[in-house]
């Protein structure tokens, strides 16, 4: 099978995680700003829809060049081999971005770039009618980035943060991925308690599901580029077979989520029945201040409220100093919280062992990381014997 260019594009700040993901695929990669490259051919490409949990898309790159003008973006974009990837009957709309370059028109550099593939099309399919586009969908993207052109194909279609299982959601619902990312970030392994006390409409806890039972992803949804003529039906029966035989649907879990609003908790549960885990997660109603547990060793994620919004502040900072004095009794539970809130360590009480940057949406976050102890005690240990 023929071997492509394939990239997988990120979110700020998760690179390192995403390229972590494709790693363990079995794919040696390169990590850039926003995208993880590496070479695979088409069960690599499905593999990578299956399976990336952190990746924003998977998309197959046709071709990079430096263009200073629109006739060498013309030309340079016709002499591709476009006829390889799209049938004669192709739908292909063209996107485009343009950052730091001469070319700076994105709508000219769109309508050249049709152009230039039309033209090539023409040519191999020798075709003098203009192009029906009745078939699969191409969706392509001509990205300038300091006058280096590069062109792409669009493999996954909708984002791959749209698992198929969210049927309601609230007013600034956490993306799956950046979900999946911040349970990667923790120490969390199945066989601990996993809590998130603002749940939402239970993004995080179905996550913590699906990792937790070695689900796959993309395992309850379609992908564009299952329609495209080089990719075999049989490659995608194989990649889900894989999925079915890989999933650990023994794995017992002790997964909770709950929330000061009854109608996410409602909505919550039937994410989670959707996606097939409504008896793997317990749901309930509750303020996080009231949280308390005999369990040990547990692991707790939360995306509470940033207060973001005027007056929001001074009630946010004092559930805040609330949740830090309902955990404070945790001493081997570690606790991962994600906020806006540049003064959170101050109200929470109590400064945290760890702080990563990290984006949710376009609003800038830190993750606060708080090791329990026996996590603590084995980072000392290793520090130890170095």
């Amino acid at each position: 099978m023929k071997n492509f260019d394939i990239i997988a594009t990120s979110a700020m700040g998760l690179e390192a995680i995403v390229a972590k993901e494709v790693r363990d695929l079995g794919y040696e990669c390169q990590v850039e700003n926003g995208k993880i490259t590496y070479k695979g051919d088409v069960r690599a490409v499905a593999r990578s829809n299956m399976w990336l949990r952190t990746a924003d898309r998977i998309k197959i790159k046709i071709g990079e060049f430096k263009s200073y003008t629109f006739d060498e973006l013309f030309e340079k974009t016709k002499a591709l081999p476009w006829e390889e990837f799209l049938p004669e009957n192709a739908e292909f709309p063209v996107s485009g971005k343009s950052v730091k370059s001469k070319l700076f028109s994105v709508s000219d550099c769109q309508a050249i770039v049709k152009k230039a593939i039309v033209e090539r099309m023409r040519k191999s399919y020798k075709k003098t009618t203009w192009f029906e586009e009745n078939g699969p969908l191409f969706k392509i993207e001509v990205a300038l980035l300091k006058d280096v052109v590069t062109l792409t194909i669009d493999t996954s279609g909708s984002g791959l943060h749209k698992r198929g299982y969210r049927s309601g959601q609230g007013e600034a619902p956490l993306k799956e991925t950046l979900a999946a990312a911040l349970i990667k970030l923790t120490n969390w392994h199945p066989d601990k308690p996993f809590v998130d006390p603002f749940c939402g409409s239970g993004t995080i806890p179905i996550e913590a599901a699906l990792i937790g039972q070695n689900i796959a992803p993309g395992f309850n949804r379609e992908f564009v580029s299952e329609a495209w003529p080089i990719f075999p039906d049989s490659v995608w029966d194989e990649v889900r077979m894989e999925a079915e035989d890989l999933a650990n649907y023994d794995q017992p879990l002790d997964i909770s989520g709950m929330d000061i609003d009854h109608r996410m908790v409602k909505i919550a549960e039937e994410n989670a029945f959707e996606a097939g885990l409504g008896d793997l997660i317990s749901f309930k109603q509750m303020r996080v201040q009231d949280f308390t547990t005999k369990k040990e060793y547990g692991v707790i994620v939360g995306n509470p409220p940033y207060g973001e919004r005027l007056g929001e502040k001074k009630a946010v900072e004092e559930m805040y100093s609330q949740m830090g004095e309902a955990f404070a009794p945790l001493d081997t539970w570690s606790i991962y919280i994600l906020t806006s809130n540049e003064d959170f360590e101050q109200v929470y009480g109590k400064p945290a062992t760890k702080k990563r940057k990290l984006f949710n949406g376009f609003i800038r976050t830190d993750y606060y990381q708080y090791w329990g102890k026996r996590l603590q005690e084995l980072i000392n240990k290793d520090k130890a014997s170095c």
